[in-house]
């Protein structure tokens, strides 16, 4: 789905900011796969595969959420929660929103 200015889709777990797209999160990192989970509170669950040692997660997770967003690794910023499961990341330039997580807008 194209994220535009009338169809940027909305939950409490994200938020815009311009083109800009502010992901509240909760990762599961040492999962089978790499893959959105659904809601834990408020916040979108991520599985990611990679196993929580010397920040390989918080990597992963970023080349995740990259791939599923379309864009490139460097527009895909993790802005709080870099020792936690509990994260919230910035991806900028958003003009795809991964069909994966239409199950999970209200």
């Amino acid at each position: 789905m194209a994220a535009t200015a009338n169809t940027q889709p909305s939950a409490p777990w994200l938020r815009w900011e311009g083109a800009a797209l502010i992901i509240d999160l909760h990762a599961q990192p040492g999962a089978r796969q790499s893959e959105f989970a659904g809601v834990h509170g408020d916040a979108l669950k991520v599985r990611i595969q990679a196993p929580p040692v010397d920040g390989k997660a918080n990597k992963a997770l970023l080349r995740f959420l990259a791939d599923a967003f379309g864009v490139t690794l460097k527009q895909v910023t993790l802005i709080q929660g870099e020792s936690n499961r509990r994260k919230r990341v910035r991806i900028e330039s958003v003009s795809h929103f991964p069909d994966a997580l239409s199950l999970y807008l209200p």
